[in-house]
């Protein structure tokens, strides 16, 4: 990643890392039912955000983008439940899952705060 790039483009690199770390937990959970469960959920929230974060930049409307920034926000919480459960249950390694539910929580409010941003200024520029 490149220092000098867009913020949004360092964002989405970050989301795609985070998806990247999310397929190798998921690679080295234990073959069980239980963990062939947990492994499909979390591939499919923890690898979703950064295609909708995709789609948010090119939204159609503040609304749209707004939208897509939730619904990335919605799939990294959930994310966040499944690697905490992974560690409760003793199935993944927690040198690897610890710093995953760190990047998470920190995707997770710079995503959080975009939305509120966005979400301000429409009020702002709908009060002009």
């Amino acid at each position: 990643m490149h220092s000098l790039a867009h913020p949004s483009d360092q964002l989405e690199d970050r989301l795609i890392d985070f998806a990247v770390r999310i397929i190798a937990i998921s690679g080295k959970l234990p073959a069980s039912s239980v963990s062939e469960h947990i492994s499909r959920q979390i591939l499919r929230s923890g690898t979703s955000p950064a295609p909708n974060y995709g789609e948010a930049r090119g939204a159609e409307s503040r609304a749209d983008f707004v939208h897509k920034l939730k619904i990335a926000l919605k799939e990294l919480n959930e994310t966040k439940v499944w690697l905490k459960m992974t560690l409760r249950a003793k199935l993944a390694d927690p040198e690897a899952v610890g710093p995953a539910i760190d990047e998470c929580s920190q995707l997770a409010r710079i995503l959080n705060a975009s939305i509120h941003t966005a979400r301000r200024n429409a009020r702002n520029s709908a009060e002009t």
